[in-house]
């Protein structure tokens, strides 16, 4: 039995360094290209199991070279891949630039993603169904969320859902949500776009719409937890960024492994502060991601 299962992209990062991002119509050189195995799905699965957790993954990859790399990745970390399925075609990319400060820009080419499916989470439901915390993102397509979401909550597990890359939502989700996690600029999003507001007010305005918590991620700032007990800010641990690339990802990873484990939601969202901080410190998603021992 699981304690995390991720339900979600799996995609091959390919990452260029950059002075600075180019203004439209413009040309400006960067780094040697690197790759990288990543995905929100893939990256979240990694994070988890690197922490200790027992974890598995349901999501496709294609039959190309990329496909090969992100298979062996996941299985180096100990994923389970018994529902990582392999389709025809190419593989998620995800095109990634880094500025000086460590910021990235990032488009996602969904690949195999775009084939994930609710016949897929049929046949992971006991995997699904088994586990303590099952984990959404949105670059795959949300009738599988939604399928895999209820499958959980039928069972009795806790539904996470990162909100990555915006997008709408229907109510019926968003209520299955122990916490929905967004950063501000998604949270802006869901309430009707606009500029970020004040956290605490967002996060009230948020839970309005649905989710039994909320937890509002604010970079090097911390973290905003909120529930029908009221808000609570957790800091974050002060570290020099190289990369931000996945860093997200890694902290909702750690998040839903404390979860899983029983921690309550500050205490859970403190632990995630630190894994989330220790991966800005290494180039890359997965190749950043720390073990226990390597948290600030």
């Amino acid at each position: 039995m699981q304690e995390v299962v991720v339900v979600g992209s799996v995609n091959a990062d390919l990452v260029v360094k950059v002075d600075r991002r180019p203004a439209p119509g413009e040309t400006v050189l960067g780094s040697d290209l690197v790759v990288h195995p990543g995905g929100k799905g893939a990256n979240q699965a990694v994070a988890a199991a690197r922490l200790g957790a027992r974890t598995g993954i349901v999501g496709r990859v294609g039959d190309d070279g990329h496909g090969r790399l992100l298979r062996d990745a996941l299985a180096a970390d100990g994923v389970d891949l018994a529902h990582l399925a392999t389709t025809p075609g190419p593989s998620g990319v995800a095109l990634i630039t880094v500025g000086p400060d460590g910021d990235n820009s990032i488009i996602v080419s969904p690949g195999a993603n775009a084939r994930v499916s609710p016949a897929d989470v049929a046949a992971a439901r006991d995997m699904i169904a088994g586990a303590a915390v099952v984990s959404f993102q949105l670059e795959v397509p949300l009738p599988a969320v939604q399928a895999a979401a209820r499958t959980a909550a039928a069972a009795g597990g806790r539904v996470v859902l990162n909100l990555s890359p915006p997008a709408s939502v229907p109510t019926d989700l968003l209520a299955l949500c122990d916490p929905l996690v967004v950063n501000e600029h998604e949270a802006a999003y869901l309430l009707g776009g606009g500029e970020p507001g004040e956290p605490a007010a967002m996060a009230r305005a948020l839970l309005e719409r649905g989710p039994h918590s909320v937890v509002v991620t604010l970079g090097a700032d911390g973290v905003l937890v909120a529930d029908a007990s009221g808000a609570a800010a957790v800091p974050s641990p002060k570290v020099e960024a190289v990369d931000t690339t996945g860093a997200g990802d890694a902290f909702t990873a750690a998040l839903c492994l404390r979860l899983a484990r029983g921690d309550d939601l500050r205490a859970a969202a403190a632990y995630a502060a630190r894994a989330g901080a220790a991966a800005v410190r290494r180039s890359g998603a997965q190749p950043s991601y720390p073990t226990p021992d390597e948290l600030p």
